[in-house]
């Protein structure tokens, strides 16, 4: 029986741990906050798999490879698209209830896709459908297996990861921070990631208050290879009202428009596919638009759709909307775009397996290379379930095989800013983080603003780790992590997918390919365990 201490409550992260323990292994689950609170449940649009008649995996891949702007793993692309429609049947048999219409299964359209391919639940509430039918599922192993004397899974809320733990090169554990600050370190055949994104390194965002990027920055201090971190989505449309909630990409694929202030689509001079155009390409052009209006917000035109359709296809927005006191069905509602969804991070072959043996990763964490450098809408949630099965079925394997990535080193500790020697570095202030993330490396980016972004997080520290409570080990992630951010901005000198620089606006054919890194001084690191936690077995 193989140990596995599973990180994470989204989708990746529960279906991870199912899967463990029905495969026979001995699971530990933790998460940072309560078992059902993750990314996953947020999210709107739904999931994109090839279940029908007049769809195919070709069709998939291709709409795929498509909009990942030329910097997609083919082979990674191939697994999401083939074994997708598999696992999306796995999720009906945990009890996710898609939504359903006289023809069967009810599918949507979304930018980018050929096909009408995305499935939903609850309208717009997909997310928290498959939330609460993983969630359920996992509380029923746990239960089943206490009540017959087993420890076979056990879960541990409110549990923040702090760092891993390396043995001689091998990720054998890893240091926890759990209730009333107890840290403990817990030992492991296998870590599997499943943290999620890192939206909370910018000032508007879609993701909730969580996702501060915790396995993505403790993999890198361990010395796992990080790739492709320079591409973060920036959704089209949140909601223009404090908490930028998530206006859905099906809203558009239902037929609504976007309006300047004068009342005027702008779209359709911009693509030939206006509002459905990839999401890079729309975020760009409302973050023009609003520019061209002293920054205004776009108007999100739904009245077209009728309030019978908005109240039942998009229940989630519609209380959004009229919490804001504003309605949808009646005048247009002002959107802008937010930091959604991170296609870089913990880089893995297609098993989730990182440059380090005994860690995987999977969902928004790892970078598989199935989304490039912008995710096709509604392949996230797909990604999450696919290679979360395939990690689970690669812990059987014996060999300890660990994919190798040619990499560029990166320096372990960023100096501080020219001219500054003798300053002491001033403590990180998270909201002064995001503030300079999205004016620097958001929706717009150019070389002057990174590199003057990058002498000032130089002149920045978090506060020790050994001593820091849980919102200072995530302030301190997410400097590490907007430090990694800005610099793969730099080096990359074009414009690609999600990325996009105002001093190299075009693509550069030389440059397709991954940019992979790791800290310099990886090869020394022998331990990230705190000598002040209780060492305990998963």
């Amino acid at each position: 029986m193989t140990d596995v201490l599973v990180v994470g409550s989204g989708l990746a992260g529960l279906l991870a741990a199912v899967r463990a323990t029905d495969a026979g292994h001995r699971v530990t689950l933790v998460t940072k906050a309560a078992l059902p609170e993750s990314n996953t449940r947020y999210a709107q649009g739904g999931i994109a798999a090839a279940l029908f008649p007049d769809d195919s995996t070709d069709a998939h891949i291709l709409d795929t490879l498509r909009a990942g702007a030329g910097l997609c793993d083919p082979a990674a692309v191939t697994v999401l698209c083939e074994e997708g429609p598999a696992r999306v049947r796995d999720l009906i048999r945990f009890g996710v209830d898609f939504d359903r219409d006289e023809s069967g299964i009810t599918r949507g359209l979304e930018a980018a896709h050929s096909r009408s391919r995305v499935l939903h639940a609850g309208g717009d509430a997909t997310g928290a459908a498959i939330e609460a039918a993983l969630v359920a599922t996992v509380r029923e192993r746990a239960n089943r297996a206490h009540a017959l004397g087993g420890d076979q899974i056990t879960i541990h809320e409110h549990t923040m990861l702090v760092d891993l733990v390396v043995d001689a090169g091998r990720v054998s554990g890893a240091t926890l921070l759990g209730p009333h600050d107890r840290r403990r370190t817990v030992t492991a055949d296998a870590v599997i990631l499943a943290t999620g994104g890192a939206g909370a390194l910018y000032r508007h965002t879609t993701n909730p208050a969580i996702a501060t990027g915790d396995g993505v920055a403790a993999a890198w201090r361990a010395g796992a290879v990080i790739a492709d971190v320079e591409f973060y989505q920036f959704h089209p449309t949140a909601l223009a009202v404090p908490g930028t909630p998530l206006v859905s990409e099906a809203v558009r694929g239902e037929g609504a428009v976007l309006l300047g202030s004068t009342g005027e689509r702008f779209m359709p001079a911009i693509h030939p596919d206006a509002e459905l155009a990839p999401r890079d390409i729309v975020a760009r052009s409302i973050a023009a638009q609003m520019q061209s209006q002293g920054g205004a917000p776009v108007l999100l035109d739904a009245t077209g759709l009728g309030r019978d359709l908005l109240e039942s296809r998009f229940p989630t927005i519609t209380a959004a909307c009229r919490a804001a006191g504003l309605d949808w069905a009646l005048e247009p509602i002002p959107v802008a775009p937010a930091a959604h969804y991170w296609m870089g991070g913990v880089a893995t072959d297609v098993w989730g397996r990182t440059s380090l043996p005994g860690l995987f990763a999977v969902g928004e964490v790892a970078r598989t290379g199935a989304h490039g450098a912008n995710r096709l809408a509604s392949n996230s949630l797909l990604e999450a379930a696919v290679f979360a099965d395939r990690a689970v079925r690669a812990l059987a394997e014996t060999t300890g095989r660990h994919p190798h990535f040619d990499t560029e080193l990166h320096p372990a500790h960023h100096e501080p800013p020219a001219g500054s020697a003798d300053a002491e570095p001033v403590v990180v202030e998270r909201t002064t983080l995001q503030n300079l993330l999205w004016e620097a490396a958001g929706v717009h980016r150019d070389g002057a603003g990174l590199a003057d972004a990058a002498a000032t997080l130089a002149g920045w520290r978090s506060v020790d780790r050994a001593e820091a409570g849980v919102a200072e080990l995530e302030t301190g992630n997410l400097l590490d992590l907007g430090r990694l951010i800005v610099a793969a901005a730099l080096a990359r000198e074009e414009s690609r997918g999600a990325h996009h620089r105002a001093d190299f606006p075009d693509t550069r054919l030389e440059l397709a390919r991954p940019r992979f890194t790791v800290r310099a001084d990886a090869r020394t690191l022998v331990t990230a365990s705190s000598t002040a936690s209780e060492a305990i077995a998963c």
